[in-house]
């Protein structure tokens, strides 16, 4: 009796001994699955676009002349365009999902912070190309008309800056853009950022407020240094959205291939050249250049996750030590 426990028990220990190992080769194919599919993205795009490389070399990405009829191609314009109007977005998206994330965690009603956080998940949902109609239709016009003219009359004459809100008021531009993506990202940014402030325990909090600290310094001093990494990840998946998005950059932006340093002015970006030019790119020099530019909006954001990437890894370092 004792020796045939013995031997059932041994059999499911060599059962599950097996399945186990099953389950982790599945694991492992399904993340070796994911970096085989981002390599063969990237090395498709670079060799889709090496005729572009090999023509222009360098100057592919350091030139600002784009001229389909005359076959010369730079990407500096579209890789301006699509860096600073991330950059807008993420100046305005940080600091208001940071103050909406607060606002539910810490100072809103229970009443409300259910209907509230809804409505947040719900805005990442729309469509890029329903914010794009929005803008272009509504959101261009009212700057146009009531914001523009006025940032151009005051803030235009600035000795320093003035550059950057110099311009006609035309409503599309890369401010514009940025504005747009930032409406756009704050639902990402804030609903990560609410849900690891909910994580904070209870007792931290209320032992702060024991012993005299405003709401700002438990803010401050407990919630973030508690949610610290999340908190940089949550932003720099954001960061990925703006850095990408497509449609609605291209109805706002203005898609003109000229260097401007005014933010009034229309622009462009890597995405929405691509999206605009290449139904008609009519020669292999053309489509490549186009699939090269998709490549360079690859290394872009890789580069940007990867900063993000050693970013937590020291702090995590930090909070270690």
């Amino acid at each position: 009796m004792q020796e045939t426990l013995i031997a059932a028990a041994e059999r499911r220990a060599s059962r599950d001994a097996r399945h186990d190992r099953s389950f982790r080769w599945m694991l492992a194919g399904a993340g070796l699955f994911v970096l085989l599919a981002l390599g063969g993205a990237a090395l498709s795009m670079l060799w889709g676009g090496r005729e572009a490389f090999a023509t222009f070399g360098l100057d592919f990405i350091t030139s600002s002349n784009w001229d389909a009829i005359g076959q010369q191609f730079g990407a500096w314009v579209p890789i301006y365009g699509t860096l600073v109007t991330a950059a807008i977005a993420m100046l305005i998206a940080i600091p208001v999902s940071f103050g909406i994330a607060l606002f539910l965690t810490e100072v809103a009603p229970t009443w409300m912070r259910t209907p509230v956080g809804t409505a947040i998940e719900l805005l990442a949902g729309i469509p890029s190309i329903i914010y794009g109609m929005w803008g272009l239709f509504v959101f261009v016009p009212m700057l146009a008309e009531h914001v523009y003219p006025w940032v151009d009359a005051n803030l235009g004459q600035w000795p320093i800056v003035g550059s950057l809100f110099a311009g006609p008021p035309l409503g599309i531009g890369t401010l514009t853009a940025g504005l747009v993506l930032a409406i756009m990202v704050v639902p990402f940014i804030s609903s990560v950022m609410r849900d690891v402030f909910l994580t904070v325990p209870t007792r931290l909090k209320e032992s702060a407020y024991a012993l005299g600290s405003t709401r700002w310094e438990v803010v401050w001093d407990v919630v973030l240094p508690y949610t610290r990494s999340a908190v940089i990840g949550g932003i720099f998946l954001g960061l990925g959205r703006a850095l990408g998005e497509t449609m609605a950059v291209t109805f706002v932006l203005g898609n003109a291939h000229e260097l401007s340093t005014s933010l009034l002015m229309p622009g462009n970006s890597i995405a929405a050249t691509i999206a605009n030019e290449f139904a008609e790119a009519d020669t292999d020099l053309y489509r490549s250049s186009l699939i090269a530019l998709g490549f360079l909006l690859f290394v872009v954001t890789f580069i940007v996750l990867a900063v993000a990437k050693l970013m937590l890894r020291q702090l995590a370092k930090r909070e270690g030590s």
